[in-house]
């Protein structure tokens, strides 16, 4: 491994937890170093799915206000679900506004156009709190194979000196 790469490792350590010199630790103290951005990894791994699902809640969110902005003047029947499986027909009173669910269970009521507004914005929040979460998780996952190849390399030198003493 290079320099540059370990020094990447070292600014990425620092940038998120602490300095650590690789160089300088024991094999044991890499492995729980190793562990440890592992557990992380595994956590943002999981937040990523999270978002990710929630990303596609707000797209299909979206998806729904604008098809019924769309059809503002056709039939105002609709299928209203009662559980996963069971729908009762209903029909709109009122064909220009929605309820928004807007956090913690709190409903909003929004003009269409504002209804489309508010999720896309959600989603493009999202979408940025993605691209920096992707970016961490590619640069931890480095950071694992790097200390990975230290420690392969410092096992190595130990099983040499140990079979030449």
């Amino acid at each position: 491994m290079s320099a540059g790469e370990r020094e990447t490792v070292y600014a990425t350590l620092t940038k998120y937890a602490q300095s650590v010199n690789l160089d300088a630790l024991e094999p044991q103290q890499l492995a729980q170093v190793k562990k440890q951005l592992d557990e992380e990894l595994e956590h943002l791994t999981s937040s990523f799915s999270q978002l990710h699902g929630a990303q596609g809640k707000f797209n299909e969110c979206l998806r729904c206000v604008n098809s019924r902005s769309e059809s503002k003047n056709s039939s105002s029947e609709v299928l209203v679900p009662l559980t996963n499986s069971l729908y009762v027909r209903g029909e709109l009173t009122n064909t220009e506004t929605v309820l928004v669910d807007v956090g913690t269970g709190f409903l909003v009521e929004k003009k269409l156009d504002s209804a489309a507004t508010f999720y896309e914005n959600k989603i493009n929040e999202l979408t940025h709190n993605l691209n920096e979460l992707e970016a961490i998780v590619q640069q931890k996952q480095m950071n694992v194979r790097t200390i990975e190849e230290v420690l392969r390399q410092k096992l190595i030198t130990q099983q040499f000196s140990q079979s030449q003493s």
